[in-house]
């Protein structure tokens, strides 16, 4: 009998296209198993925040299997999907998507508002709101200076961070974060991608970054090039965005 665990995420054979388009992602295989934190890097336009939302069961590949966790997102319908997505996969958007009617905590506190899954993990209302605390600090914001501020007034690392701290709570088994460092400079983009992955380790959560800039691909232990596992000739193709779909 097989020991192998089951991988967080599995693709086999898959082929996604943009209606009237030509293909755009072509992955034969692409395996990712638990507590891994993988760098996936992908030009503008070359199908990575499509392949973001296959992951998310936002959009449905042509052909081909996307399996997180050990289910087939194919066989969900829509509306499970979204119950899926919001129960186990935790997301930091490229423009962070933060409320502006909610404050620093309320943001944080969404993750769990959406899923149950995530906020019975923790208990009740006042250990959510501890948790989200916790996790605003542990990612360098001072919570207590901060609190009474409107978010949108957080400056571009301080709204990152708060995108990242809302990801991560409740411990969702798969963390994906799209372009999360692209308005930082070098230095603040190292600490805050060591912050990330300390908390993906305390939660238990894997990691899959994506990026066009491929200065992060050292500082992970796995490192994948889109182009060079993608085998669709449309992939420098533009594509539609997907991102604000995908739901916190």
């Amino acid at each position: 009998m097989s020991t192998e665990t089951e991988p967080v995420v599995l693709i086999e054979n898959l082929r996604f296209a943009w209606p009237g388009q030509p293909c755009l992602l072509d992955l034969d295989r692409l395996r990712i198993d638990a507590g891994e934190h993988v760098f996936l890097e992908g030009a503008s336009g070359s199908g990575k925040s499509t392949l973001l939302g296959l992951l998310g069961g936002v959009l449905a590949a042509q052909s081909g299997r996307v399996q997180v966790l050990g289910t087939d997102l194919a066989s969900l319908r829509a509306a499970q999907r979204d119950r899926f997505r919001a129960d186990h996969v935790g997301f930091i958007f490229q423009q962070f998507n933060l409320l502006p009617y909610l404050g620093l905590v309320g943001n944080v506190t969404l993750g769990c508002r959406f899923s149950p899954r995530r906020r019975q993990r923790l208990g009740n209302a006042a250990a959510v709101a501890a948790e989200a605390e916790r996790l605003l600090m542990a990612l360098g914001l001072d919570v207590v200076q901060l609190r009474q501020r409107p978010v949108t007034e957080l400056s571009v690392g301080q709204q990152q961070r708060v995108a990242a701290a809302r990801a991560l709570i409740g411990a969702p088994e798969l963390v994906i974060a799209d372009e999360p460092t692209s308005a930082l400079d070098a230095r603040t983009r190292g600490a805050f991608v060591d912050l990330l992955f300390e908390q993906c380790r305390r939660a238990g959560s894997t990691l899959v970054l994506v990026s066009h800039d491929p200065a992060l691909a050292p500082m992970f232990p796995r490192s994948l090039v889109l182009a060079q596992i993608n085998r669709a000739p449309a992939a420098a193709n533009p594509a539609p965005a997907a991102n604000a779909a995908y739901a916190a």
